[in-house]
């Protein structure tokens, strides 16, 4: 296995999974997690200390290997952003594999999204090589403002100059999502699933959000006065939400 993961307490075992960062994301949840669970996170490949991909990454096969090398038969996934759509794609994929599943803000693969992100997205790219840049334009978003004024945007700052510095060291490859995609598939998800978002999160979030309410059986959790980064800012509100849920 050549993916970095941490591993912290005993217990049924949940995965952490994270998009734009890396296992730094879960600073302030894994310590509450650990109390009562085996908690593994991961960088993805390509970003925090994982290794730079050589081919196409498919996520999903990733975290298949991974739970192969640690000896888990079954786990629960806790999926924050891109992450939340990792999972969301492996529990459609191999729902044996997962007792339950937390989506914090998720992504969704096949979601359209607005014209309005699609010209974020635009200038930052068009930023690129100015990390500093890209970061400033990227925070800026207002599904980052209750972060901003908190504690941890330093942290947050750290993350993104790391995971940009390594974004920049990937050969030309993409990620490859598993055809039909999720938003075709999410009535199939038979998982046990809790979606948690911050009522202060993007537009775009909150619709993907209630795609999943109307698609799925999947249970919406709105916390208010947190935004898309929720794990950061608000990580006790989100521990007492995950613990009630996984002891039921």
């Amino acid at each position: 296995m050549d993916l970095y993961y941490e591993v912290n307490g005993h217990g049924h075992p949940v995965v952490l999974l994270t998009g734009g960062a890396d296992v730094r994301n879960w600073t302030f949840v894994v310590p509450l997690l650990a109390k009562h669970y085996k908690v593994v996170a991961c960088d993805g490949r390509g970003t925090g200390k994982s290794p730079v991909p050589l081919e196409d990454v498919n996520p999903v096969k990733d975290l298949l290997s991974l739970l192969d090398h640690l000896e888990i038969s079954q786990a629960t996934l806790i999926g924050h952003s891109m992450g939340g759509q990792i999972a969301t794609e492996f529990a459609l994929n191999y729902p044996e594999r997962v007792s339950k599943l937390v989506l914090l803000a998720p992504g969704l693969s096949g979601f359209t999204y607005s014209k309005e992100f699609e010209e974020n997205m635009k200038k930052i790219h068009q930023a690129a090589p100015d990390i500093d840049k890209m970061v400033e334009l990227l925070l800026s978003d207002p599904s980052y403002r209750v972060l901003t004024m908190s504690p941890h945007r330093g942290l947050m700052v750290q993350m993104l100059k790391h995971h940009m510095n390594r974004m920049f060291e990937w050969p030309a490859v993409k990620l490859i999502w598993q055809q039909p995609l999720a938003i075709e598939r999410l009535g199939e998800l038979t998982t046990k699933t809790l979606l948690i978002i911050g009522k202060e999160d993007s537009p775009d979030n909150l619709r993907v959000a209630d795609y999943f309410r109307k698609h799925s059986d999947a249970r919406i959790i709105e916390i208010p006065g947190a935004d898309h980064m929720v794990n950061l800012t608000h990580p006790e509100k989100l521990y007492h939400h995950i613990n009630d849920f996984m002891k039921e």
